[in-house]
């Protein structure tokens, strides 16, 4: 968004953001989460702290600070986010399709090895093995409307198996190694606890050929789309419960 986009945005963005106040450890500096988002909606080519800070008049190390020091209840959050849409949704007009659950996940390329969950894997972002990080993510879609409302690191299993790299690098004592299409399951039971309605769900194969997670969508009642190898269907990972096989 250019500056006079984001000037037009007027006290709607501080609405937005006020509910997320006592998701806040030290409430006295909320006000620099203003600053942060509108310099990530912003046309910035750099949106890292130090141009951002600069562009909206703020000293570098104290945007620095509240990023790196200031705890948020992280769960509150999407909670409030995920109430957010689902609500949104409600009023927006159908196109027929109803709400459609996007599963998929990004990657980023890191060097060295302390970033958390940093290791040699298949990064989408480079369409190869290298070192770098892996999210999953959850986003809706309705009509014109889309956005993100969950998402979570990957934590490979050698990560998961030492947790004193995984102290030392602050991520918590419950987060263990879950496969990526477990994490997406969850994602998804997490944001219809929070009444955000889903009637598709679509993915990539990597998904589809995850027996556990074509099962889900089964399981929890929802219609979805995306490439299914026979072999990963619900009927392939159990026969004998005799279940119709996965939607292509």
């Amino acid at each position: 968004m250019t500056e006079e986009q984001l000037n037009g945005l007027g006290p709607a963005l501080e609405d937005f953001l006020r509910p997320y106040l006592y998701c806040c450890g030290y409430t006295q500096t909320f006000a620099h989460l203003h600053s942060y988002c509108k310099g990530l909606l912003s046309d910035l080519k750099r949106k890292s702290v130090e141009p951002i800070a600069l562009a909206c008049g703020c000293a570098v190390r104290t945007l620095q600070e509240f990023l790196r020091d200031h705890q948020w209840q992280h769960p509150d959050v999407k909670d409030l986010l995920q109430r957010h849409v689902g609500v949104h949704l409600g009023g927006l007009p159908d196109d027929g399709l109803g709400n459609v659950g996007i599963i998929d996940e990004t990657s980023a390329l890191k060097s060295g090895s302390k970033t958390p969950g940093v290791q040699r894997q298949y990064l989408g972002c480079v369409g190869k093995l290298d070192n770098g990080i892996v999210s999953v993510h959850l986003g809706v879609c309705k009509g014109r409307y889309k956005t993100l409302i969950d998402a979570e690191l990957f934590l490979p299993e050698d990560w998961a198996a030492d947790r004193d790299r995984c102290d030392e690098a602050g991520i918590p004592k419950d987060m263990v190694y879950r496969p990526k299409w477990q994490i997406a399951l969850e994602e998804i039971d997490r944001a219809r606890a929070s009444g955000v309605r889903l009637d598709w769900l679509t993915f990539d194969e990597e998904y589809g050929k995850a027996p556990g997670f074509v099962c889900g969508p089964d399981e929890r009642e929802l219609l979805f789309v995306g490439e299914v190898p026979k072999s990963s269907s619900c009927l392939a990972a159990n026969e004998s419960q005799q279940r119709p096989e996965a939607k292509v």
